[in-house]
Parts: structure tokens; sequence; C-alpha cells
């Protein structure tokens, strides 16, 4: 196999990797969506939202990115709620689920700049 074979099938299992967890991820929110709005439905019925509720729903609000994407209405906050616990909840929620996403982002980020040699430096004039 030529280094131009060798190259082509590398950047094919790539693209393949990638195009897998790309579909992963758009299974896995399309399936946090219609469990929140299950959950929603259930709920509604049930008072308001509190602390906990504004938690859960915060966690998983960016994963109704894909869904709202497509065109389905996923209910990504309580209008019935209990007001400031709620709402305290609801940003945790949020800000806990970006410091996972963008920790997980960054430290991946850090160590593949640790795996590649830096042997073009650019040179201070």
């Amino acid at each position: 196999m030529s280094d131009e074979e060798q190259k082509q099938l590398k950047l094919w299992h790539r693209s393949r990797a990638i195009f897998v967890r790309l579909a992963c991820l758009l299974l896995a929110a399309t399936c946090i969506g219609w469990t929140l709005e299950n959950i929603e439905r259930r709920m509604g019925k049930s008072g308001p939202a509190g602390f906990r509720r504004g938690l859960i729903q915060g966690a998983l609000m960016p994963m109704s990115l894909p869904n709202l994407l497509i065109g389905r209405d996923v209910t990504i906050y309580s209008q019935n709620n209990s007001g400031i616990p709620y709402k305290l909840g609801y940003t945790m929620g949020v800000n806990g689920c970006g410091v996972i996403v963008f920790g997980l982002f960054f430290w991946r980020v850090s160590r593949w700049r640790r795996k590649r040699p830096l042997t073009t430096r650019p040179q201070d004039h």
C-alpha cells in the first residue's frame, strides 16, 4: 500500500469516527429531548418547579439545541416555577454543564498539544 493510499485510508477512518460521534451525540440529544418533554408533561401537573428540577433542566438544556434546530419545540424552562430557588438551580445546572463540556474540551486540547512535538516554533525577532 502506497503512502498516498495510507493517507486516504487514515483520513477516511478519521472522517468516519467524527461522523459516528456526531450521530451518537444527535441520538443522545434526541433521547434527552424526548425524555425532558415527557418529564415536563408529567411534572407540570405536580405543582411549581423547585431548585432540584431547575438544576436538572439547566444541566440538560444544552442538549435541547439539536431538537430546536430540527423544529421540535422542547421545553427548556419551566413557566410554573417557585421563583428564586428554581432560577438558582437552573443557573447552576447550565453553568455546571458548561464547566464539564468546556473543561473536557480544553483538557483534550492540552493533551493534543503535549502529544504533538513542536518542531516549527516561531522565532522571536
